[in-house]
């Protein structure tokens, strides 16, 4: 079924398909439109909306839920996003799955509340303390708006890990035709054994330690400090916190391969354009009439799909288009080098203007 659906109205149709049941928000252009529908459809089928009275409360309650059993999301922009930091930092740490959606806009501070950006994409992975990794994902179109906030609860429950979905401010206003399947592929966290698990904080073969919810039986001490596999704290062990450190991290570089979502078109060429969100959009409508250029579009920011990028760039010149003064532009430069690139030339937009075909023809050369 097709549906004409709103950036915004689409991702909350993703998550509560995806089976989120629990939302904590506080509005803010440009994602309020989230918490609005969730406000609206979430009790229809059994969900929570709560509205907090501050981003932080937000992700709080947010972790909360998520113990308690259910999956759990949020919305915000730039500075909720940057409240939020902290939270983000104790969910990887208690491995709390929650899904966490970023309409980004121009900043820093209030900045530009209704005009779209890319300048959150490097807060992301790096805007909490301490060793840790996340996994963070690029819509660049309502119906990836869908389906990525339906990747984003599976990937999260899954890694028992924070998502985050990194929308530019346009894709969440803008409108467009959605193909609504009519199933969907639903993971669920795997959880811990019935009645009382003493090695609480035990990997499996995988990597990825068994929920054990609240309510549920399990005694389980939940904490930001530093824990032993049997959940009691204990700081002042270098071999705990090294493993603490190492299992949080190691999940998700471990099964990196397995995360990754990108897409590489025409990788023959000598020409390869780095971009996501937005300006991949126009990155791949210049592509579509020369032979000299491809694209190569993360749909996973974060980890960084190195392998599939660094295979196709040896020898090649590489454009990066993004909506910021340079974030992935670090990334792709460290990877573009290493792996034979013979430059890498970048292309800011600022002020939430967006990449033209004429601009981008002539950046690249294919003019």
């Amino acid at each position: 079924m097709r549906e004409f659906l709103l950036g915004n109205e689409a991702c909350v149709k993703g998550a509560i398909l995806a089976g989120c049941r629990f939302y904590a928000g506080y509005p803010i252009t440009p994602s309020t439109e989230i918490a609005e529908a969730m406000a609206r459809e979430l009790p229809k089928v059994g969900g929570t909306f709560i509205q907090m009275e501050d981003e932080i409360a937000s992700i709080s309650a947010c972790i909360g839920a998520s113990w308690a059993g259910v999956k759990t999301m949020s919305a915000t922009s730039g500075p909720g996003f940057s409240l939020m930091q902290e939270g983000i930092g104790y969910a990887v740490m208690t491995e709390t799955p929650v899904v966490l959606v970023n309409c980004m806009r121009g900043g820093p501070s209030t900045g530009q509340p209704t005009k779209p950006a890319q300048g959150d994409v490097y807060q992301a992975k790096y805007g909490s303390h301490g060793d840790y990794e996340i996994i963070a994902l690029s819509p660049a179109s309502v119906g990836e708006m869908f389906m990525l906030t339906i990747e984003a609860f599976n990937l999260a429950e899954q890694y028992r890990v924070p998502v985050m979905l990194l929308a530019d401010g346009e894709i969440a206003h803008m409108r467009e035709s959605v193909e609504v399947p009519e199933k969907i592929n639903i993971i669920n966290r795997k959880l811990a054994s019935p009645g009382i698990v003493k090695e609480v904080w035990k990997p499996d073969e995988d990597g990825i330690v068994p929920f054990p919810v609240f309510g549920k039986g399990h005694r389980v001490y939940i904490s930001g400090t530093t824990s032993d596999i049997y959940g009691y704290p204990s700081t002042v062990k270098p071999e705990v916190h090294e493993a603490v450190v190492k299992r949080i991290c190691d999940k998700i570089r471990k099964n990196a391969e397995k995360i990754w979502r990108y897409e590489c078109y025409k990788p023959e060429a000598d020409k390869i354009i780095f971009a996501y969100g937005l300006p991949s959009r126009t990155a791949l409508a210049v592509a579509r009439d020369t032979d000299r250029a491809g694209v190569f579009r993360p749909i996973t920011l974060w980890p960084f799909p190195e392998k599939p990028f660094g295979e196709i760039v040896a020898g090649k010149d590489v454009y990066v288009l993004e909506m910021n003064y340079g974030k992935m532009l670090y990334e792709v430069e460290r990877v573009a080098y290493k792996h034979g690139a013979k430059s890498v030339s970048f292309l800011p937009k600022l002020g939430g203007a967006i990449h033209t075909i004429k601009e981008v023809r002539k950046f690249v050369g294919v003019d």
